[in-house]
């Protein structure tokens, strides 16, 4: 199969055949007429035939040309309407990537009264712990804990600190408390005993665990597993309330004590520098800091 003429010399030929002219043509393209004519004399002497007859300061098809000018111009005109469809379809879809217990927890019920908002707007909903390619996995924005928010090529807008406090369902606090103090708590059923929320929740509270020896328990791999145990009476887990407020409000899950801790990791939405004036993740971004900024 032979192999095809360099592009930039095909694209110089189709504008140069519509206008019938180097001149507009290159004044399209951005270049220089001397280009131009470089760059379709290099295109005639790769394909061994003349396509356009120079008389003075006109130009002609020949019959060659003429010939080849509709088939490239529909390639062309196929290309363009190719990219404009993505470049719409695009536009309609916001694909957003955060972690299981955020989008469960929080995004994925109130998501609803964003569609409500931007009823023209679809939104795809990516979970996963792991940090993401945004241009390999086909990401616009991501909601991520983190300390400071600095990624690599990426702008960062802070959503919320993240309290963290021990719950455990009300049953479970009458069989093994009231607590008057942290100490108390850590011979406790506690769910991923040797999680470093609970290391800083005890630093700060003036009880430090011992940092030796691993203590027995339930280890689960996520805040949604510890919070359903919590609820089950299973025991207490570290996490964070923010994100079960509706079990709180429904008095489901207590405290086993009071306290009032905040964890060096916070919430941020992220997105790729440049696409921060995309007006779809302007509108997600503006939406999701007013709700935070009313629930605040």
């Amino acid at each position: 199969m032979p192999s095809l003429p360099p592009l930039s010399s095909v694209r110089v030929f189709e504008a140069a055949a519509r206008l019938e002219n180097f001149t507009a043509a290159a004044h399209e393209l951005g270049m220089t007429q001397a280009a131009v004519s470089y760059q379709i004399k290099a295109l005639e002497d790769r394909l061994g035939v003349s396509l356009f007859h120079r008389t003075g300061r006109r130009i002609l098809l020949t019959d060659k040309g003429r010939s080849l000018a509709p088939i490239i111009s529909r390639a062309f005109n196929d290309m363009r309407d190719g990219f404009s469809a993505l470049a719409r379809e695009d536009s309609r879809v916001l694909t957003i990537s955060t972690t299981n217990s955020f989008a469960t927890m929080w995004l994925a019920p109130r998501l609803g009264v964003f569609q409500i908002r931007h009823p023209d707007l679809a939104v795809r909903l990516h979970s996963s712990d792991q940090w993401i390619d945004f241009a390999q996995d086909g990401i616009d924005l991501a909601i991520r804990g983190g300390q400071d928010g600095k990624w690599p090529g990426v702008d960062s807008r802070k959503l919320i600190s993240v309290r963290v406090a021990p719950l455990c369902s009300p049953a479970f606090l009458t069989q093994h408390g009231p607590f008057g103090n942290a100490q108390e708590l850590h011979d406790q059923p506690r769910l991923t005993p040797d999680d470093n929320w609970w290391h800083h929740w005890f630093a700060e509270m003036g009880a430090p665990l011992p940092s030796t020896g691993a203590r027995g328990g339930i280890r689960l791999d996520s805040q949604i597993m510890e919070g359903r145990a919590a609820l089950a009476g299973q025991g207490i887990a570290i996490l964070s309330p923010f994100l079960w407020q509706a079990e709180i409000e429904a008095g489901l899950l207590v405290e086993a004590m009071p306290s009032d801790v905040t964890h060096p990791m916070s919430y941020w939405i992220a997105h790729p520098s440049h696409n921060r004036n995309v007006p779809k993740v302007k509108t997600f971004r503006d939406w999701i800091a007013a709700e935070f900024a009313k629930s605040a």
